[in-house]
C-alpha cells in the first residue's frame, strides 16, 4: 500500500483513502478449527468492512509442521488472498 502524502491519516485525499480501502482488509474476532473437515471458521466480531460484523467465514486450510494456511476462495479483487499463521516459538 502506498503511503499518504502527509503523516496524518485524517488529511488523506479521496484518492488516497480509496486506494487504502480497496487494497486492505482487517478483521478481529475468534476462530474454531475442524480438523476432521479441514475447515477453519472465522467468527468475525468486527472488520474494516462493516458488513462482515457478526458473520462467520469458513475456509479450507492446510496444516504443515508449524504453519496453518488458507486461501480466500472468493477474493474481491483479481488474484488470490492467502493467509499463513506460524506457531510462535
Amino acid at each position: 500500500l502506498p503511503k499518504f502524502a502527509y503523516d496524518n491519516r485524517e488529511e488523506g485525499t479521496a484518492e488516497e483513502n480509496k486506494t487504502i480501502v480497496q487494497g486492505s482488509i482487517a478483521i478481529f474476532g475468534t476462530y474454531s478449527v475442524s480438523e476432521t473437515d479441514k475447515v477453519i471458521t472465522l467468527h468475525i466480531e468486527g472488520s474494516t468492512f462493516p458488513n462482515w460484523k457478526g458473520v462467520d467465514h469458513k475456509r479450507p486450510f492446510k496444516l504443515s509442521e508449524d504453519q496453518l494456511s488458507w486461501t480466500n476462495p472468493t477474493p474481491s479483487r483479481q488474484g488470490a488472498a492467502q493467509l499463513v499463521w506460524k506457531r510462535a516459538q
